[in-house]
């Protein structure tokens, strides 16, 4: 399938669950990640879901990491340059949702891209090679092409693999791992 289809598809398929079901997968999935080796790194981003758009509600996640004392980094999108400034997360972090109603910091401790050691990354669909589909604005291919390569990629995803993404691009950057309710892929 192409990328047109599979949004189409993944966004109509989110719409269909409820708040309640969206908090039951999201544990299932924050569970699973706790198979994945890589608990021994330090700075880990996330994303702040979107619950307009029913996006992965990444705070169990956030408690996971806050538990275990890592440094957690999230984004501030440039929606005329496709950049994302990344900061740290603190206890005086003043969150607030843009025009796009995706929440996001005001402002902070700035910290570069290349300091990131694990990326969360949202995503509509994933085929069984590792590469995504989001909402096509290309902010997250962006932002992990300056990563450094061992930086570990990680989706979420409600749904399992598709089988493959036809339309896949040069600056398209492949995940590590991708983390559902049922199971965790590892490409």
């Amino acid at each position: 399938m192409k990328k047109s289809e599979i949004r189409l598809k993944y966004k109509g398929l989110r719409k269909e669950f409820s708040e309640r079901e969206i908090e039951e997968i999201s544990l299932a999935i924050a569970n699973n990640l706790l198979k994945l080796p890589i608990w021994q790194k330090t700075y880990f981003h996330i994303f702040l879901p979107i619950t307009e758009h029913n996006e992965v509600n990444t705070e169990f996640i956030l408690h996971l990491l806050s538990g275990k004392d890592k440094e957690i980094i999230i984004s501030k999108s440039d929606f005329e340059t496709r950049n994302m400034t990344h900061y740290l997360l603190t206890d005086n972090t003043k969150i607030k949702k843009n025009t796009y109603n995706i929440p996001e910091p005001v402002d902070g401790i700035e910290v570069p891209s290349i300091k990131i050691q694990v990326v969360f990354v949202p995503l509509l669909a994933f085929d069984k090679k590792g590469h995504r589909v989001g909402y096509g604005k290309g902010f997250y291919d962006k932002f992990l092409s300056k990563c450094r390569p061992q930086t570990i990629k990680i989706g979420l995803s409600f749904f399992e693999a598709e089988e493959l993404i036809e339309d896949i691009f040069e600056g398209d950057v492949q995940l590590d791992y991708c983390v559902t309710p049922e199971k965790v892929y590892k490409f």
